[in-house]
């Protein structure tokens, strides 16, 4: 009884430990990406200009800049 009772164990902690290591690689991935994806570009002048890389304006030409 002692011995199944302590191979029980062996195999929750075995099982808990796999466990916590897949879930938080696996957290840490879709966040990375979603904060290259969230980066976005608007004209100071015209706010309904957006764009996903820096460059200028195509209304009036003036530098495109970070939307925060």
């Amino acid at each position: 009884m002692k011995k199944s009772l302590l191979i029980f164990s062996f195999v929750l902690l075995g099982v808990t430990v796999l466990n916590s290591c897949g879930s938080n690689s696996a957290k840490e991935k879709p966040s990375a990406t979603k904060e290259v994806a969230s980066v976005q570009y608007t004209c100071p002048m015209h706010s309904e200009v957006i764009s996903d890389k820096p460059g200028d304006c195509p209304k009036c030409g003036m530098a495109l800049v970070e939307k925060k």
